[in-house]
């Protein structure tokens, strides 16, 4: 870094009073309000699908497209929607990705048809991947003090995080003391919040208004993940051997290689290489990934468990998460704001996959005749505290460090990231747990009901062992690309937006 003469140092002064200003931690209230509201629609929906298809008379075949529909929109547009709010500024993306994700939630609310409610869902995914990577983008260039930041991204992690076992209660109330149609009007009342807070408090700075959209680059990379996300939903509707499956993965995997090369000849390249070159930000990609791989066996298998064996209400299923939630929260202040600057994240986030590991290996003692207290309680505390370790400390690592003009499209590869790995876990786990289901029930009197509960037990346990064996994965992975010693913070690598 070059040396600053008296001068500069005095400029650099001059800018710094907007940096200790008390709105950013207004800012942090509103950004976590906005994603909570992004976070929390990836699971709220899922607990009210059975009323929905009762009431708009879909299929069973059909029913995993209003899920699919806002993970398609959401994980091909994100990075288009990050680069959008470097170059045109994060207040216009910010606010217009909360009102358009308002809208189209109201739009679902109402919907009349299965077809209405798709084009709801996928209006939703595409304004949540311009508002995503915005909010993001605004706490790392809000925060630029090494222990401010890390106490926002503890909180911004942990919303990440948490955010999906929140939607499951929150959906299963709303479901069960209103209509299935208020988990999505539910977003207009936060929505108003986060967009009266965002136009108060944040002003537009368009770190990379000189620079230009990349078009090939993002026709190539909206197809390449488009095509990903929907081969694996195929998976789970239709079987790996399907053209469907295969033939989308393969497309999207030549799709992905071809705008990697793109991006080395393109004069303003939408996902710029130096953003992945760098050790530890590449390492926090991948531990998103996989974490989002891993946590899809907690959120979905377990729901299953503790509704159709256990005989949970949708509210009771939501509340007996509420312990991991907890958990997770309480660690990653913990793991963000003290051991990853005391330790490293060589040492941190290893220890954390190891001990989500622990707990996923201990949940598959899950029996026919098992209880909540003994057999799921505990396991669920320990994989919030493992993952507490993991995803807040992962998302500052992959976007601290940017220059502020990257902010946006780096903030939306991590999204990107978590989006893709849910998909991968959903993919996976289903498939795999479904094999084990009924290779338990060949031989065996499959209309016998405790068969059947047995063979449940079996799909689940698999998953949580699959589940597992993602998390291990994680800590080797993380083990052996993170580098070693504590991250350096560059105060000038992001620049406090001006207020």
């Amino acid at each position: 870094m070059p040396h600053k003469t008296v001068t500069e140092s005095a400029a650099g002064a001059a800018e710094s009073p907007p940096a200790a200003s008390p709105k950013r931690w207004w800012i942090l209230a509103i950004v976590a309000v906005a994603q909570l509201m992004v976070v929390l629609d990836a699971t709220i929906v899922n607990i009210a699908l059975p009323s929905a298809q009762a009431d708009l008379g879909f299929s069973d075949g059909n029913r995993q497209w209003i899920v699919t529909a806002y993970a398609l929109a959401f994980a091909s547009l994100l990075l288009l929607g990050g680069r959008i709010a470097d170059l045109f500024g994060r207040k216009p993306a910010f606010l217009i990705g909360v009102a358009g994700f308002a809208a189209a939630s109201a739009l679902g609310g109402a919907a009349t048809s299965f077809e209405m409610l798709v084009a709801a869902r996928a209006l939703q995914g595409v304004f949540g991947a311009l508002l995503a990577p915005a909010a993001l983008s605004l706490l790392n260039t809000t925060f630029t003090d090494a222990r401010e930041r890390a106490t926002a991204f503890s909180v911004y992690g942990a919303i990440a995080g948490a955010g999906g076992a929140v939607g499951l209660l929150l959906g299963g109330v709303l479901t069960d003391a209103l209509d299935w149609r208020w988990t999505l009007y539910v977003n207009v009342p936060i929505a108003l919040v986060a967009l009266t807070g965002g136009w108060m408090l944040l002003s537009n700075h368009r770190d990379a208004a000189n620079s230009k959209l990349d078009v090939p680059g993002t026709i190539l990379v909206a197809a390449g993940l488009f095509s990903v996300v929907y081969g694996f939903s195929n998976a789970e509707s239709h079987d790996w051997g399907s053209p469907l499956t295969w033939g989308f993965l393969l497309a999207g995997g030549v799709l992905l290689a071809v705008f990697t090369w793109w991006q080395t000849r393109a004069a303003h390249p939408l996902l710029p290489l130096r953003i992945l070159l760098d050790r530890n930000r590449a390492a926090s990609f991948l531990t998103v990934l996989i974490t989002g791989a891993g946590m899809f066996g907690v959120f979905l298998f377990l729901t299953y468990y503790l509704q159709l064996n256990l005989g949970f209400s949708p509210t009771k299923t939501g509340v007996a998460f509420l312990p991991m939630v907890g958990a997770l929260m309480v660690m990653a202040q913990f793991g963000t704001t003290v051991l990853v600057p005391r330790l490293g994240p060589k040492v941190v986030l290893p220890l954390g996959f190891a001990v989500a590991t622990a707990g996923m290996a201990w949940l598959t003692g899950i029996g026919v005749g098992s209880d909540y207290l003994t057999s799921v309680l505990p396991q669920l505390i320990v994989i919030g505290l493992g993952l507490g370790m993991v995803m807040p400390p992962a998302m500052q690592l992959a976007t601290g460090g940017v220059a502020a003009e990257d902010a946006g499209v780096a903030s939306a590869t991590v999204n990107a990231m978590q989006q893709v790995g849910g998909s991968i876990g959903t993919a996976l786990l289903s498939t795999l747990a479904a094999s084990a289901a009924t290779d338990y029930l060949a031989g065996r009197d499959a209309t016998s009901p405790l068969v059947q509960a047995r063979a449940s037990i079996e799909s689940y346990t698999t998953a949580f062992w699959w589940s597992a064996g993602l998390f291990a994965a994680g800590a080797m992975i993380s083990f052996l690309l993170f580098r070693r010693g504590v991250p350096e913070q560059d105060p000038e690598a992001a620049p406090v937006v001006h207020m």
